[in-house]
């Protein structure tokens, strides 16, 4: 197999996932509607599993976060699977800071890349008795 391949495979899906979030921030349903495939399924941090429909009805409503940054993003293929993990520190409209954690799987098909499924988890970090005080 040649290496050639596997890097601009990886390059694309790294842009695909900066995509993704950026679609995210902006409610952009058209996004995902020609990137995610017919059958996508999306766990949610809550254990929720949402279908396609569902995840873009989701997305309509807009971010339940006021901002989004990427902080790691590993990219691995299998052939015609692609794997993208990644961490990124968010800002809740309350303005508390948290870490997500996903997993998006991606299948590389005629019409390019598409999102098959994706699992996302997301922190909020307690306050501590010492900063709860202050």
């Amino acid at each position: 197999m040649s290496n050639q391949p596997i890097t601009a495979g990886k390059s694309e899906l790294e842009r695909l996932n900066r995509e993704y979030v950026a679609a995210y921030m902006a409610a952009d349903v058209n996004w995902y509607e020609e990137h995610l495939a017919g059958d996508f399924v999306c766990i949610e941090s809550d254990g929720s599993v949402l279908n396609k429909a569902q995840f873009l009805s989701n997305t309509a409503k807009g971010p339940d976060v006021a901002e989004y940054k990427l902080e790691e993003v590993k990219v691995r293929i299998y052939g015609v699977v692609g794997l993208v993990q990644a961490t990124g520190l968010f800002i809740r409209k309350d303005g508390m800071h948290g870490v997500s954690r996903y997993t998006d799987i991606y299948v590389q098909t005629g019409e390019g890349w598409k999102a098959v499924s994706a699992q996302i988890t997301r922190h909020v970090p307690a306050l501590n008795a010492t900063t709860a005080r202050t």
